[in-house]
């Protein structure tokens, strides 16, 4: 993994917090998401990062059946929401270094 993809990963990870926190929501809607701020990302990349943030208490997900297809559907925890405020804090603290 090229050094570039290995720094954005982590703000991914951030963007998904952010729209999770906001509504639910699933893969192919998060893909098309990041496309919209330069990320391409497949889907090989982005289920692994939704199943880890899962697995770290940070999503929950439910299960739901649209068009005769299982489509998950993601939302944050409370432990998720906390992390989310956490980041803000760092990101607006990093923008302000790093830009001005």
């Amino acid at each position: 993994m090229n050094l570039q993809r290995k720094l954005f990963l982590g703000f991914i990870r951030v963007h998904i917090l952010h729209h999770a926190a906001k509504d639910e929501i699933y893969g192919t809607w998060m893909i098309d998401e990041l496309e919209h701020h330069g990320y391409t990302m497949s889907p090989g990349t982005l289920y692994p990062i939704l199943h880890g943030l899962e697995s770290d208490g940070l999503l929950k997900v439910e299960s739901r059946t649209v068009e005769g297809k299982v489509r998950k559907y993601y939302r944050t925890t409370k432990s998720g929401n906390s992390a989310l405020k956490d980041a803000q804090a760092k990101v607006k603290e990093l923008f302000h270094e790093v830009v001005e």
